[in-house]
């Protein structure tokens, strides 16, 4: 994606992949290089708000795995963006970028891993109800003593990660802005999740092998599609090996 003045405005031209929802939005916001002569890679960045309905502006929902479309691709051939556009300061984009990542990845651990609001109890109740109705119960537990195991300590990861969360949303109440403890959350919440489903995934068993078709309930069909979604959670938001990166030089403060 780069962006070249002209006077009042910038011609931006390029591809933006993996845009939520863009089919459905009525503006977007694009990281832009506009000086590609700049000392460093971030630097020379631009944060710009785009109409999607400006002329150059095509849409392409991407097929993902699970059977939705809710990402696109986003073409710009020489969109004219008015220069009054921009966020924050022409070249400074990546200052605005790193902010709204550091919330963007709080929020993608929060909703996938750490399971709050009317979700904070679905964890052990869900999937001991679901292990006793393929497995069986024996007095009352679920039968198997493995998955019962597995079930707790996914309980309890699940309660100690949802109360570190807050205490990074109450200090965030208080002003501080998100660090390198959202690459933190980002990776142990989006494994958590993938945790999560893939022990759902075992427990259903060959119920989990169905697409579509008799013989599969609509909820299984729905959990064999939410396993195969939560695999794009280490992608989202930056990857996973992206976000140890970051720990591992921010916090760990380990050599390039």
């Amino acid at each position: 994606m780069k962006a070249v003045r002209e006077g009042d405005e910038f011609v931006v031209t390029g591809t933006k992949v993996w845009t939520s929802y863009a089919d459905q939005a009525d503006w977007i916001f694009a990281l832009v290089k506009n000086d590609p002569n700049a000392a460093k890679k971030q630097e020379g960045i631009t944060f710009i708000l785009i109409d999607i309905d400006d002329p150059g502006v095509t849409v392409s929902p991407i097929l993902l795995i699970s059977g939705k479309s809710p990402f696109c691709e986003t073409h710009f051939t020489n969109v004219r963006v008015p220069v009054k556009n921009v966020i924050h300061e022409i070249g400074a984009g990546w200052t605005v970028a790193k902010a709204l990542l550091g919330h963007e990845r709080t929020m993608i651990a929060d909703a996938f891993g750490a399971v709050s609001g009317p979700k904070k109890d679905a964890t052990r109740s869900f999937l001991s109800g679901l292990a006793g109705e393929h497995l069986g119960f024996d007095d009352g537990r679920v039968a198997d003593p493995l998955i019962r195991d597995e079930v707790a300590a996914l309980e309890m990861a699940t309660r100690a990660f949802g109360l570190t969360v807050q205490r990074t949303k109450d200090a965030s109440r208080a002003g501080h802005q998100p660090g390198s403890e959202s690459s933190m959350f980002k990776v142990y919440g989006t494994e958590l999740n993938k945790d999560r489903n893939e022990l759902m995934i075992r427990i259903l068993g060959p119920q989990a092998l169905g697409w579509e078709g008799p013989g599969f309930a609509d909820d299984e069909l729905g959990m064999t599609r939410d396993w195969l979604r939560s695999r794009g959670n280490s992608i989202e938001g930056g990857t996973s090996e992206i976000q140890l990166n970051i720990i591992a030089k921010h916090v760990l403060g380990l050599p390039d």
